[in-house]
């Protein structure tokens, strides 16, 4: 699996204990700030050694960091399109299009296609997707609860 991991949220989560869950070994892709820059977010992004860290003091956190690696992603493929030991990708349905585009990859150089797991995004309070956007942007925070702001009433 693979992602930006800014802002560690809820989805970012539970995308990360399906993967743990499916896989005895987690390869996980986080981008590099060259590539980050490359998705135009409309926000700062943190750069790759504090998401790297945050994300390590998650995995230690639950115990499964020694299951665990963490690889800079300068693509949207990484290593999946150049090693047979990735068997499976978990994916979250906004990117299921990429998986799709490894196993066509991995067919071109002879590689068994991927497992592909994809789950659904994970909604917040105001039923929209949990998103590193929506944090930042101070609408939601990292557990998917609407922010109010001043003068706004429930």
């Amino acid at each position: 699996m693979g992602g930006t991991f800014d802002v560690l949220h809820r989805g970012h989560r539970l995308l990360l204990k399906k993967a743990l869950e499916v896989g005895k070994n987690v390869t996980i892709g986080v981008t590099s700030d060259a590539f980050a820059r490359e998705l135009h977010k409309p926000h700062k992004i943190d750069p790759f050694e504090s998401r790297k860290m945050e994300l390590q003091n998650l995995l230690r956190n639950w115990g499964v960091l020694s299951r665990s690696r963490i690889v800079r992603l300068d693509d949207r493929f990484g290593p999946t399109i150049t090693t047979s030991r990735i068997q499976a990708i978990v994916v979250s349905k906004r990117t299921v299009k990429t998986a799709y585009e490894i196993n066509r990859r991995r067919r071109l150089r002879d590689l068994k296609p991927l497992a592909i797991v994809a789950i659904d995004l994970i909604q917040a309070q105001d039923r929209k997707p949990i998103s590193s956007t929506r944090i930042r942007r101070g609408r939601i925070d990292r557990e998917g609860r609407v922010v109010r702001s001043r003068g706004q009433h429930s």
